[in-house]
């Protein structure tokens, strides 16, 4: 990765259900970097198939202002309605820039949605959510197993169930950890899970203050109303771009990929990281 080279944002998403095209434009200027039209948890299994439909002709009309990335949460690979989605999507003329993929378990459902992605010649990245045990364990090969993943996203609802665990936040670091560490060794962002509670704007904050520090690089919204904090928990501080800046500018000059900053020797691969705290401080 050089300086010059874009990094999008994921600081916060915000899901809207795809039976209601109608609520994408609202949803596309909430100030949210990504905006995800749901066909999975928002839709019962009466209305799936016309949430693809009206999710497919969305894209056809819609204006995506600048710097927002949108995404299609399409249904479990593995069942009848994932596959319908997939189809349609790949057969679409005008589609999101991405896929989130639910109930995502093994490598092998990731290389085989890529090879169909390929043979349709779709410009698509994807974006995991880690939400099962099996998922957890087999985190970090999901993480390597397709250049066109950018994210793995946390879903703690589910993974609580799965668990057997509250919801908490300690019931849940564990499994949070689990997806840092395999989201930052495939150098993929990592995307927490919304926090639920709309009348606790305090507590999601505090919360998200705990992501951002765990190495999460953004949280998810349920409302709007969200959106604002969280942007602003995940956009670095002052402190955060001052020392950046000294990491880049010392390998602009250093001859070899070893620099020494603040007294701290600093290593190639962490140029990465401060490149895109300052892609998010603009």
């Amino acid at each position: 990765m050089t300086d010059n080279e874009y990094i999008q944002k994921r600081r916060s998403f915000i899901f809207c259900p795809g039976n209601k095209p109608d609520m994408i434009p609202k949803a596309l200027s909430s100030g949210a970097d990504m905006v995800c039209i749901d066909l999975e948890d928002a839709i019962i299994p009466d209305h799936k198939d016309i949430s693809r439909l009206s999710t497919i002709k969305a894209f056809e009309n819609i204006s995506i202002p600048s710097g927002v990335e949108t995404l299609i949460r399409i249904n479990d690979v593995n069942s009848k309605d994932g596959k319908e989605d997939i189809k349609a999507i790949l057969n679409s003329s005008e589609t999101a820039s991405g896929l989130m993929l639910p109930k995502i378990q093994s490598v092998d459902e990731v290389i085989d949605l890529e090879n169909q992605i390929k043979l349709s010649n779709k410009d698509l990245n994807l974006h995991i959510i880690i939400e099962t045990n099996k998922a957890l364990e087999n985190a970090w090969n999901i993480a390597h197993s397709s250049p066109l993943i950018k994210s793995l996203l946390f879903g703690g609802v589910d993974m609580s169930a799965d668990l057997g665990c509250n919801g908490d936040w300690m019931s849940l670091l564990y499994a949070r950890s689990r997806v840092v560490h395999a989201a930052a060794g495939a150098g993929l962002d990592a995307i927490d899970v919304p926090f639920l509670n709309l009348e606790d704007m305090q507590g999601m904050q505090d919360e998200a203050q705990k992501s951002k520090n765990l190495g999460f690089s953004g949280k998810g919204s349920i409302h709007p109303k969200q959106i604002a904090i969280l942007n602003n928990v995940f956009t670095p501080s002052e402190e955060e771009v001052e020392y950046a800046n000294k990491v880049i500018n010392a390998f602009r000059d250093a001859s070899d990929g070893l620099v020494v900053v603040d007294g701290k020797l600093i290593e190639k691969p962490v140029l990465r990281t401060v490149l895109k705290i300052i892609a998010n401080s603009k």
